[in-house]
């Protein structure tokens, strides 16, 4: 039984492994296929990634990229383990760090004081701009796709409307750029000077903290055993106690709360202020990285320091005389590739348990008729 046990976990392990390698190692195919049409060498152009991606530099920008990408993949997986697409975590972290930035922009406390107030107000900005689909869901029966659409536009609006001179925002000297009252240096998030290699984030150490909550209340506790069972089942769920309604409703809560955190490493250790140049589009990047993370704490780890690597690389390529479209041809077949190699991988397990499952039933069957014939 043990050994069974054993060779069974090999096999799970295996099957978790290969679907990302096997999306990896297709979209570096496709993609050497797509070089090789232009008229470039795919060979030179990978070995030139791995050279200018390895160096110093490079790495901490990866790390920093990271940061933010890990943040918005954990937003995304909260809602896929409940079986939510939660698309709106790109409207409810710029939202989130819209308000946060003018809150922290007015402040005049001291720093301790004034970071925890900016981050918990981002947390909460972007919980209650979820909770909206989360409630029109429970109680309307609304998709969650169609509503976080939606409020992804609206939240675009409301910005752009504030994000204005004379109203939350003012014009910089240059005249080209609008943007809120600049925090007070005291509120600036710590940084690691790594030298010649450029400054760290701190905020990389709240990413893992995040990592580790996620981990163990989804992993280790009844709330997050409910939560998976009612995005495996909401008819099981109902029949052991669980409140469907109010898991979709919470569940959704904290995964804006998490995007909340998203624009966080941008403002707190970098920008300083939100502008009309403020990076956007993460959230749908997060829906990348959790699927290519396979909603694990580690995968998306892995899967945002993958999409860091190819942003830092594919752009030196720019440079090196290759079309900038590479980036995008490399992510969007990875994606693709995740969802067909994820849906392979599962079928063959799934076959693998079946044949399992018959070889033992078979077994069964035949050990009475074998004690009859010795008798």
């Amino acid at each position: 039984m043990k050994k069974l046990t054993s060779r069974i976990d090999k096999e799970r392990l295996l099957l978790g492994v290969a679907a990302p390698l096997l999306a990896i190692v297709t979209a570096l195919v496709v993609t050497a296929l797509v070089i090789l049409a232009t008229g470039k060498n795919p060979g030179a152009a990978f070995s030139d990634m791995l050279t200018y991606g390895s160096a110093s530099d490079s790495q901490v920008y990866i790390l920093n990229k990271a940061t933010t990408y890990y943040l918005a993949g954990v937003a995304v997986a909260i809602g896929f383990r409940m079986n939510l697409f939660n698309i709106g975590v790109d409207g409810q972290y710029r939202l989130a760090a819209f308000v946060a930035a003018v809150l922290g922009g007015a402040l005049t406390v001291p720093g301790w004081i004034a970071i925890p107030l900016i981050i918990l107000c981002a947390m909460a900005t972007g919980a209650l701009w979820a909770a909206i689909a989360g409630i029109l869901k429970v109680t309307r029966g609304v998709s969650e796709v169609i509503s976080t659409i939606m409020l992804n536009s609206i939240a675009t609006a409301i910005i752009a409307y504030l994000l204005q001179p004379g109203k939350l925002a003012e014009l910089q000297s240059g005249g080209t750029v609008v943007s809120t009252d600049p925090l007070p240096k005291s509120s600036y998030f710590f940084t690691i000077d790594t030298g010649a290699a450029g400054v760290l984030w701190g905020f990389i150490v709240v990413a893992v903290l995040v990592g580790i909550a996620y981990w163990f209340v989804l992993g280790r506790t009844r709330f997050g055993f409910d939560l998976r069972t009612v995005g495996q089942s909401e008819s099981a769920a109902t029949a052991s106690g669980v409140s469907v309604k109010k898991m979709v409703a919470t569940s959704m809560i904290i995964s804006g709360a998490v995007a909340g955190l998203i624009g966080m490493p941008t403002l707190l250790n970098d920008s300083h202020q939100f502008s009309n140049d403020f990076p956007s589009g993460i959230g749908f990047t997060g829906i990348a990285i959790a699927l290519l993370g396979r909603n694990n704490p580690v995968g998306i780890a892995l899967g945002a320091l993958l999409w860091g690597f190819l942003e830092r690389t594919t752009n030196h390529l720019e440079f090196e005389g290759y079309d900038k479209e590479i980036l995008g041809v490399i992510q969007g077949v990875i994606v693709l590739c995740v969802v067909i190699a994820y849906e392979l991988v599962r079928r063959y397990g799934l076959k693998r348990q079946q044949q399992r499952v018959g070889a033992e039933l078979a077994a069964q069957a035949a050990a009475p008729t074998q004690k009859q014939e010795v008798a």
